[in-house]
């Protein structure tokens, strides 16, 4: 199934959803009966055949044709056994109890017994920017569940309490009453058609090929008719942690995970990654990480990060809705929150210094050959950044801004000012020059910015939109002695919907145009290359990476890319939200689209062997 046929069936599901949804979810419950009837039925006419022809053969009336009978209904009922069977892997983190952590069990019984929900039956923690319950099928299509809640320790680090336990009563809402319990069964469901769809991709023989003929016409219809009642489950889990905790409380939650997590991509990150230039030995994260989130974000960065995050539209590749949506769904305003004031690792008891020790230590061991390969190659960046230092004289405005680059990779803190000044000398209005000169001026030189910003506006089309939304930012942030200049924030917004405008355009045909139309081999240099390949060595998931150029007729001028992903294991939601990340933070000299690989999407793998050259990385 082709993504416009995705589309259009979702499309569907919504507005079957919204005319009666009492017969919407009857038709999902039928549609998923449908699969179950494939299964039982397929194990059946195993059955039956091995009842027929086993007992044939005893009596000696041996035919080569019953050879052939007997392996097809053995091969068919071990695929219809591995189908109600599938085994599911716990969710990675360190389990911890009651008796670690009273406060935080107080608090989920509290809950469940507000929304009456089910148990919980495991509780880990892990090291990711999240939390998530995860209703996980014991032996697959058939039999119950186990009620996994993951925490992770960056989200304990960036709320304080009441955000943080909102958080919590939306995940606990998944599982609330008779909705939350159907709902629950078709995620189940999902899981196991996804875990069994994986399974199966490699077998061959007539079994597997029509099994995986059902699995290509099934589960993407699956997928897409049980699309809307995920995204009503999402509204309805919100709906209760406002009931719970505050609508403005939840609302504020929602901004802030939005924001601190655009930070800690941006900012954190980045920088943490930077210290392998002096520490050939990894270092821990998380010391420092929770110093980092106990501060307030760059106001400027809040403000763009949010316009950006409330930009974003409901679409199909989540069922998560937007931000917009989600906080006018709770009738509340979607504006920068108040940070929260403090932190939630109270919830976890005198142990909270141990699992941040405990967490810095897995991460060093987890990561150990990526910062090493990290160091290697800031050793590069170092001996390059040496060579255009010694050369500084006849340099380029290029190199000069490649040079002030390379020393932002070496210490994120590094004055770098002067560079970008001095390549602006030799080339008045060379717009990299200008972009990267911005970000160096004091907070208090507005003026200097904006003029710098509208200098960027008149050098061409291919920075208009991140000088518009910069110098929206800076407008937007309040100022100690400076008042709001409503003329000049009225002139910005106008461009900047000018330049979405063309954004827009842009992106249709790096997105909407077939994927493999207008492309030609990627443009990077040697020292590119490497850089965008430390880059994906730190992503643990990806096993393969392909990359493309993708021509603009919107932009000709601007290099922009098309990144393909293998992401073997990973859920459709999770492999979203990466693809996501690697659009906005892998050091490309342009806009990327990444896409990753999953049941019934195109592009298929043999589609990319075929059409995307050779991959750039392999795990």
């Amino acid at each position: 199934m082709d993504q416009a046929d995705f589309v259009h069936l979702v499309r569907m599901s919504e507005h079957a959803s919204a005319d009666n949804s009492r017969a919407y979810r009857r038709s999902v419950a039928v549609f998923a009966a449908l699969g179950y009837a494939w299964v039982l039925g397929c194990l059946g006419l195993a059955a039956g055949i091995l009842l027929w022809v086993v007992p044939q053969m005893l009596q000696g009336k041996f035919r080569f044709a019953m050879v052939w009978l007997l392996l097809g209904a053995a091969g068919l009922l071990w695929v219809s056994l591995r189908a109600l069977w599938v085994r599911f892997d716990a969710p990675e983190g360190v389990e911890i109890t009651a008796l670690e952590a009273p406060e935080l069990f107080e608090a989920l019984e509290r809950i469940r017994r507000k929304i009456k929900g089910p148990p919980i039956h495991k509780v880990t923690l892990n090291d990711e920017f999240n939390a998530s319950i995860q209703q996980l099928p014991k032996y697959g299509l058939l039999g119950g569940a186990v009620n996994h809640l993951s925490i992770g320790l960056p989200l304990l680090m960036a709320l304080d309490r009441p955000r943080f336990l909102a958080v919590l009563a939306h995940e606990y809402g998944h599982l609330r009453g008779d909705h939350g319990r159907f709902a629950a069964w078709i995620y189940r469901t999902r899981l196991s058609w996804m875990r069994l769809n994986h399974s199966l991709a490699d077998d061959e023989g007539p079994v597997a090929a029509a099994t995986q003929a059902f699995m290509r016409w099934y589960f993407p219809r699956f997928s897409a008719k049980t699309f809307a009642l995920a995204r009503q489950d999402e509204y309805e889990a919100d709906r209760i942690a406002g009931k719970l905790l505050g609508r403005d409380v939840t609302a504020a939650a929602l901004a802030e995970i939005e924001i601190r997590g655009a930070a800690l991509q941006a900012e954190f990150w980045g920088n943490h990654w930077c210290g392998a230039a002096g520490n050939p030995l990894p270092v821990g994260p998380y010391r420092s990480m929770r110093r980092f989130l106990a501060e307030a974000p760059d106001a400027a960065f809040a403000n763009d990060a949010l316009r950006q995050a409330l930009k974003r539209l409901s679409s199909v590749d989540d069922t998560h809705p937007g931000l917009r949506d989600r906080i006018e769904a709770l009738d509340a305003t979607p504006t920068l929150p108040d940070w929260s004031r403090g932190n939630a690792l109270t919830l976890l008891g005198d142990e909270a210094k141990r699992w941040v020790k405990h967490f810095d230590k897995q991460w060093c061991r987890d990561n150990a050959t990526e910062w090493k390969q990290h160091h290697a190659w800031l050793e590069r960046v170092r001996a390059r950044a040496q060579a255009l230092q010694a050369s500084i004289a006849q340099n380029s405005a290029a190199e000069l801004v490649e040079l002030a680059r390379l020393k932002r990779h070496l210490d994120p803190r590094a004055d770098v000012r002067a560079l970008y000044e001095l390549a602006l000398e030799r080339s008045p209005e060379y717009a990299p020059a200008l972009c990267g000169l911005v970000p160096c001026l004091p907070e208090d030189d507005r003026e200097g910015k904006l003029l710098l910003l509208h200098r960027v506006w008149e050098a061409g089309s291919n920075d208009r939109y991140w000088a518009a939304r910069t110098a929206l930012a800076e407008l937007e942030t309040p100022r100690m002695g400076m008042e709001h200049d409503a003329a000049a924030f009225k002139q910005w917004r106008k461009r900047l919907e000018r330049a979405q405008e063309s954004e827009e355009r842009a992106w249709e045909e790096l997105s909407g145009t077939s994927f493999f139309s207008q492309i030609t081999r990627h443009d990077l240099s040697p020292f590119e290359l490497a850089e965008l390949q430390s880059e994906l060595a730190r992503c643990a998931p990806l096993a393969r990476c392909w990359l493309v150029r993708k021509n603009l007729r919107e932009h000709p001028q601007r290099r922009a890319y098309l990144i393909f992903v293998e992401l073997p294991g990973m859920d459709d939601e999770s492999r979203y939200h990466l693809c996501r990340a690697l659009e906005r933070n892998l050091s490309l000299p342009g806009p990327a689209l990444a896409l990753a690989l999953w049941a019934g999407e195109s592009p298929t793998l043999k589609e990319i062997q075929r059409y995307a050259f050779d991959p750039i990385y392999t795990r």
